[in-house]
C-alpha cells in the first residue's frame, strides 16, 4: 500500500521503540524518505524548517534502526519500530515526549513500568550505590535466583490463597527480581520477548 502523501508531499511519521513500545518522536517523511528508510534500514525523514531530507542521528550519531515499517489504514500515517541508538530528541531527552502539556514531569503508564525499570537497573549496575537493594541483587546472582524461586512461590500461594491485590503485588516482586537475574546477565526482558515472537512464528 502507498502512503497518502498531503498536498505538500509529505506524510506523518511516528517512531516508536521497538523494544519497549515507547513512543519517541513524530515527523513527516516525502517519498524520497520513505524509499531511503526502507532500502537502507535506517529511519529517514523530511525537515520541514530545513525543506531537506534529514538522516536522522546522522550528525548527532543517535540514528534509529527501524524494524518495521507499518501504514495506517487510510494510509495517511506511518509507524515506525525502531531501535535507538540514542536519545531521540533533539534537547537530549529519550523521547520527544518527556513532559505533560502543564510542563511537568508525565505520569507513567503501565506499558512503562518495565523500560522504566530496566533503566533503574542499568544504572544501578553502572553506578552501584550503597544500601540499594537492586545493586545488591545484581553484584549477587546467587542472591537474586534464590529470589526469584522464593517469589515464584509466594506467587503460586497467593494465586491459590489469597486476593486478587496479593496476587498483583508478589507477581510485581517476581517480575523485579527475575529481570535483576537477566540484568546481572547483561540480558534485558527484551531478549526473553523476542524468544517468545519467535515461538509464536
Amino acid at each position: 500500500m502507498e502512503p497518502a502523501y498531503d498536498k505538500d508531499g509529505l506524510v506523518a511519521v511516528i517512531a516508536q521503540d521497538a523494544a519497549t513500545g515507547e513512543v519517541l518522536m513524530f515527523a513527516y517523511a516525502n517519498a524520497e524518505a520513505v524509499a531511503l528508510t526502507q532500502s537502507t534500514g535506517e529511519l529517514h525523514l523530511w525537515s520541514r524548517s530545513r525543506q531537506e531530507l534529514w538522516h536522522k542521528g546522522a550528525t548527532s550519531g543517535n540514528t534509529m534502526t527501524v524494524r518495521d515499517l507499518r501504514i495506517d489504514c487510510d494510509g495517511d500515517a506511518l509507524l515506525a519500530l525502531v531501535e535507538p541508538a540514542g536519545p531521540a530528541c533533539h534537547t537530549g531527552e529519550r523521547t520527544c515526549f518527556y513532559r505533560a502539556i502543564d510542563g511537568t514531569e508525565p505520569t507513567l503508564v503501565p506499558h512503562e513500568a518495565l523500560p522504566e525499570l530496566q533503566r533503574v537497573f542499568t544504572d544501578r549496575k553502572a553506578n552501584p550505590s550503597e544500601g540499594s537493594w537492586t545493586a545488591k541483587l545484581l553484584a549477587d546472582p546467587t542472591l537474586a535466583g534464590e529470589k526469584v524461586e522464593e517469589e515464584a512461590e509466594e506467587v503460586v500461594r497467593a494465586a491459590r490463597e489469597e486476593t486478587d491485590d496479593r496476587v498483583d503485588n508478589e507477581a510485581a516482586d517476581l517480575v523485579y527480581h527475575l529481570l535483576a537475574v537477566l540484568q546481572g546477565r547483561d540480558r534485558t526482558f527484551t531478549d526473553a520477548q523476542e524468544i517468545l515472537l519467535a515461538r509464536r512464528r
